[in-house]
């Protein structure tokens, strides 16, 4: 068989950080959930059993977590320095899907968070 697509993902990684528009969302700081799930060949992996020849996803912990430390005023800006991160850091990446969740946003609305959807392929 041959493989069709491949992935490598976080599913709802928990972060406190500093983004926001309003000043004391900067101070304050907020919980976020954050999921990717990256396009990457891993049929050299799925032979090797060797973690050079994947993507290693705590490596795209790390690419998330330095870029969510940065405080931004927008969640956008925020996922397209994750996304930078991470194409710069592996080049054969072939798509990105991102969901970035503001979990608690100063709208005024009992809900689950607000937040974006990207989905990228190259």
């Amino acid at each position: 068989m041959k493989v069709e697509s491949s992935f490598v993902f976080l599913k709802n990684v928990r972060f406190y950080a500093f983004h926001g528009v309003m000043p004391q969302e900067r101070q304050v700081g907020g919980d976020f959930l954050l999921s990717l799930r990256v396009g990457y060949p891993i049929d050299k992996a799925m032979e090797s059993d060797d973690v050079a020849d994947t993507l290693n996803y705590a490596t795209l912990f790390d690419l998330a977590k330095r870029e969510m430390d940065i405080p931004s005023q927008l969640l956008e800006h925020v996922a397209g320095r994750i996304v930078k991160a991470i194409t710069t850091a592996f080049p054969e990446v072939t798509s990105i899907d991102l969901e970035l969740t503001k979990q608690n946003p100063p709208i005024g609305a009992d809900c689950d968070g607000g937040g974006i959807i990207l989905k990228l392929k190259n």
